[in-house]
């Protein structure tokens, strides 16, 4: 029988809300807990609002039989991404947290990589990923974010540079910019925008660490009006800040609200063929 592996002082930050599959929810955790080289001193699970009875007691099996400690906070009430992810980093014991959405698979190398990066003085570390359906083995689409301080802040004027549900970050630097605040999906990428312009020590490993599940709604809740006007309003706070120039809000106005109002079928079209091979662009949850 192999020996466990090793731990490091860090907490697995894992939000769960009514809609999400239990089946999915244990392959998330199994993943980043189980199947890890180094695997986190803690997991915390917030339960965002009540949940149906099979995901209640996916989650009371995996409290009961995880191999690390687990702290599950309970929120009364559905609140939201933002609250939720507040709470758990509330809950957080650890210096250090990493994040992962309940219906994705983190590759057993993953927290080995970035905590190695974390160990060289960086505030935050994603990783490149890939997008499946149904089978985390058969990627339909591959997401390599920018590597490097000065491509990363380039690269976040127009898309959000991180992959999201790959972060994994210091909790003293999220402090600092006021940790996750409200701001439609694209919370997210308003925290890295700030974590860079404060000055924040930040890296990608641009190798796929993260298997991230798409359904068939996911081009279409990119779109709409109300995610474009989430987008503009974005756009002038990167313009307020001194993030963007004049001329480059323009064009991500433009280039954005197009984008955002495009039909979902040629959205998919476009962003699997030209865009999602070699950029991160907008996560269907941002």
């Amino acid at each position: 029988m192999s020996a466990p592996a090793p731990q490091a002082p860090f907490s697995l930050l894992l939000p769960v809300y009514a809609g999400d599959d239990p089946s999915f929810l244990r392959l998330a955790f199994e993943s980043s807990v189980d199947g890890q080289r180094l695997r986190p001193a803690e997991a915390v699970i917030v339960q965002d609002g009540p949940v149906p009875d099979p995901l209640a007691r996916e989650i009371r099996r995996i409290e009961a039989d995880s191999p690390v400690p687990v702290r599950v906070v309970r929120l009364p009430e559905n609140r939201g991404l933002t609250a939720a992810l507040n709470a758990g980093l509330d809950a957080c014991t650890q210096p250090v947290a990493a994040r992962m959405d309940a219906d994705d698979v983190s590759l057993p190398e993953r927290f080995e990589r970035q905590w190695a990066l974390l160990q060289q003085g960086f505030d935050l570390v994603g990783t490149g990923m890939v997008e499946f359906e149904h089978d985390p083995g058969q990627p339909v689409s591959g997401r390599t974010p920018p590597v490097g301080a000065q491509r990363i802040r380039d690269h976040a004027r127009t898309h959000n540079p991180f992959n999201h549900p790959t972060m994994m970050y210091r909790l003293a630097a999220l402090d600092r910019v006021g940790r996750y605040q409200p701001f439609g999906k694209m919370e997210d990428y308003w925290l890295g925008i700030r974590l860079i312009d404060s000055g924040a020590r930040v890296e990608n490993i641009a190798e796929p660490l993260l298997a991230y599940r798409v359904g068939a709604g996911a081009f279409a809740r990119r779109g709409g009006w109300t995610e474009a006007r989430t987008e503009w309003r974005l756009q002038r706070e990167l313009l307020r800040m001194g993030f963007v120039t004049r001329g480059q809000y323009l064009r991500n106005v433009v280039m954005k609200g197009v984008y955002r109002l495009m039909p979902a079928g040629v959205k998919r079209v476009l962003f699997r063929g030209l865009i999602g091979r070699g950029l991160p662009g907008d996560r269907a949850a941002d």
